[in-house]
C-alpha cells in the first residue's frame, strides 16, 4: 500500500507521479477509459459542430461527468496500493454493479452542467451584440472581442460555478467507490478536505484544467493519456487528503 503524506503545494506533483506509475504498471484499463472518453467526445463535436449552444451543453456535460465515467480507475489504483494488479472485468463489474451513489451522483453533476449552459447562455444572450448562432460566433464576438468585459465575465463565471462543483467531487467520488459512505456524507467529506487543504487543493484544480485542456487541443488524442492520468492520480489526491483531513463521528 503507498503511504499518505502530509498535503502540502507539492503534493499535487506527487499524485501525478504516482499517477503515471499506475498508469504505466497495468496501461490497458486506463487507455480503454481514455479511449471511450476520447471517442465519445469526438462523437459530440461532429454532432454538434454547427450549433455552438448544442455543443457547449454537450461538452459541458460531458467535462462534468466524466469524472463518473473515471471511476473504474479507482479500483484500478485501489487493487495497486494492495499489491494486485485487475483487468477490465473487475472495472466492468464496477459499472455493472449499478450503485445508486454513483448514479445519483452522476444525475446531480448532470444537473450542474445544464445549470452552467443556461446561465452561460442567458449571459451572453443579454450581453453580445450578436446572436451567437455557430462556434465561429463565440470565437469572432466573445473570445476575441476587443473590449474587455463579456468573456471575462464569462470565465469569471465559469469559475464560481465550477469551484462548488470540484470541491463536492474531489474527495467525493473516489470515496464513494472505497468505502459504503452515503453521497451526502461523503460530498461533506470532499469539502471538508478542501477548507482544510485549499492551496494544495487548488493548485490540483488547475493542474487537471491544463491536462485536459491539452488533451482537448489536441483534437481530443491527448485524452487518451491525460485522462487515465488524472483519473489514477485522483485516487492518490483523495488518499492524502481524506487521510490528512480525517472523518468526524459518524461519517
Amino acid at each position: 500500500m503507498t503511504p499518505t503524506q502530509a498535503v502540502t503545494l507539492r503534493s499535487p506533483l506527487r499524485w501525478l507521479a504516482l499517477g503515471w506509475a499506475d498508469l504505466w504498471r497495468n496501461p490497458l484499463p486506463g487507455l480503454m477509459h481514455g479511449l471511450l472518453i476520447a471517442a465519445f467526445g469526438g462523437v459530440l463535436l461532429w454532432a454538434a459542430r454547427d450549433r455552438f449552444w448544442l455543443l457547449a451543453g454537450a461538452f459541458s456535460g460531458f467535462l462534468i461527468v466524466a469524472p463518473v465515467l473515471a471511476t473504474g480507475l479507482y479500483t484500478v489504483s485501489r487493487a495497486r496500493e494492495a499489491g494486485r494488479s485487475v483487468g477490465l472485468a473487475e472495472v466492468l463489474a464496477l459499472w455493472r454493479s449499478g450503485d445508486g451513489r454513483l448514479v445519483r451522483f452522476g444525475l446531480l453533476l448532470g444537473l450542474a452542467g445544464t445549470g452552467w449552459v443556461l446561465t452561460s447562455a442567458g449571459l451572453i444572450t443579454l450581453w453580445s451584440p450578436v446572436p451567437i448562432q455557430k462556434p465561429l460566433d463565440f470565437l469572432r464576438h466573445v473570445v476575441l472581442e476587443p473590449r474587455l468585459g463579456l468573456f471575462e465575465a464569462w470565465l469569471l463565471l465559469g469559475a464560481l460555478l465550477a469551484a462548488p462543483v470540484y470541491a463536492s467531487t474531489v474527495v467525493a467520488l473516489p470515496l464513494l467507490v472505497d468505502t459504503p459512505l452515503p453521497v451526502g456524507q461523503a460530498v461533506a467529506q470532499s469539502w471538508r478536505a478542501v477548507a482544510s487543504h485549499p492551496g494544495p487543493t487548488a493548485v490540483w484544480a488547475v493542474l487537471i484544467v491544463v491536462l485536459v485542456g491539452v488533451g482537448m487541443l489536441t483534437a481530443l488524442l491527448g485524452l487518451v493519456m491525460t485522462i487515465p492520468l488524472v483519473g489514477h492520480a485522483s485516487w492518490h489526491a483523495y488518499r492524502d487528503l481524506d487521510a490528512s483531513t480525517g472523518r468526524r463521528a459518524g461519517a
